[in-house]
């Protein structure tokens, strides 16, 4: 357009017909353009419609989600405003690993279908879209640029791994060994014993004959030992998250096994930081992970705890396993954790190793309170740290 001004200018200074012509062509052109595009704006009035779809929503850190948008027109509308459109979607860069998303198109006579995967590199909830539509006259001289659709968000739980679940924890009360050279029938494996007010008829005769004292048949699932699932939160980073997966799985693993479950993140979830997951799923245990942010500062992650730890006779009813991720704890943590191990058995996951001093000191001083210990490094496999837990001797 300039240049066309320019000619025509210096054609009307000069008095001649062809420059005027000449440069007059290009602002026309230029002008045509611009109308072109804006008879047919993408953005304008509601010509356009999407809808996206994302599965699995919510998706789990390190996991590929499947995304589809659709653009289509609206009734009416006319197939003028699909003509020549680019179309481009925006992803936070912890969905698109800050890389331009790839998407596969597929066009209809009234609508346009966008596919492509997005990784969830992180824990949290990330923005989706909108998407950016640019159309361009048939000339290629004007351009228009619309955004589509409002942005979404897209939940991402945090990484877990399945875990294996040890038959001492299904009943409430552990199995006795037999003193002497026979060992147990398989039929003691859902024994307890004898209380007062038991049906006589539960009473398992063989195996009481073998004891020295009365067992009844248990139910397994009225049985079920209740585990609470204690989580200290580090600070924000990779111990965090590492700490967070390890939490979650254990939770998710004992809740597949029939357990009444509880969370203590030390999080405002019920006003107290406690999440019952035994109903109605495991949705609403990993959905309270998701927007935990760590603790800013030791002092903070004391108090966090100290709160947890008044919860526990509430989630669990005085009884019950406790499952601690802990990190190295100070003298008012220590003496809390110890008296949680008086009344009910206890297992921590120490975050650190024994080169870490802090952490070791914490993990001596919660085996002589009767806690089952290991220390593990964060990063470490999440499972190998639960099979030496879970063979650990207190």
């Amino acid at each position: 357009m300039v240049a066309g001004l320019v000619v025509a200018a210096a054609g009307t200074g000069l008095g001649s017909t062809d420059l005027l012509t000449l440069g007059t062509l290009p602002v026309l052109l230029v002008l045509l353009g611009l109308a072109a595009v804006g008879v047919v704006d993408p953005g304008r009035g509601n010509a356009l419609r999407t809808r996206r779809t994302v599965r699995p929503d919510p998706v789990h850190a390190g996991r590929t989600a499947d995304v589809q948008v659709e653009v289509a027109l609206a009734r009416g509308a006319s197939r003028a405003r699909l003509t020549d459109l680019r179309l481009r979607e925006q992803a936070a860069v912890e969905l698109s690993g800050g890389r331009p998303l790839r998407a596969a198109v597929s066009r209809e006579p009234r609508a346009v279908r966008l596919r492509y995967p997005v990784q969830a590199t992180r824990r949290g909830r990330w923005a989706l879209g909108p998407l950016v539509v640019t159309r361009t006259d048939p000339f290629g001289v004007a351009q228009v640029r619309a955004t589509l659709g409002a942005r979404e968000t897209v939940t991402v739980w945090p990484a877990v791994v399945e875990l294996p679940v040890p038959r001492e924890l299904l009943v409430a009360e552990p199995e006795r060994s037999v003193v002497g050279a026979r060992s147990p029938a398989s039929d003691d494996a859902a024994l307890r014993d004898y209380r007062v007010g038991d049906d006589l008829r539960r009473v398992h005769w063989p195996s009481s004959a073998r004891r020295g004292e009365l067992v009844v048949r248990s139910d397994e699932r009225a049985g079920m030992r209740p585990v609470t699932v204690l989580l200290d939160q580090p600070g924000p980073g990779d111990a965090l998250e590492w700490s967070i997966s390890l939490a979650a799985s254990v939770a998710l693993a004992v809740r597949a096994a029939g357990h009444p479950t509880h969370l203590l993140t030390g999080a405002p979830a019920d006003d107290r930081g406690l999440v019952d997951v035994g109903m109605p799923a495991a949705q609403q245990l990993l959905d309270a992970t998701v927007d935990l942010a760590g603790h800013p500062d030791p002092a903070s992650a004391e108090r966090a705890l100290l709160a947890e730890l008044g919860a526990v006779d509430e989630a669990d009813g005085g009884s019950g396993l406790v499952v601690a991720v802990l990190g190295a704890q100070g003298g008012a943590g220590r003496a809390a954790l110890a008296e949680v191990s008086r009344t009910r058995p206890s297992w921590a996951v120490v975050r650190g190793d024994d080169a870490d001093e802090p952490a070791a000191a914490t993990a001596r001083a919660l085996r002589r309170a009767g806690w089952r210990v290991v220390l593990a490094a964060p990063g470490s496999d999440l499972a190998a740290a639960w099979w030496r837990l879970t063979g650990a001797t207190t």
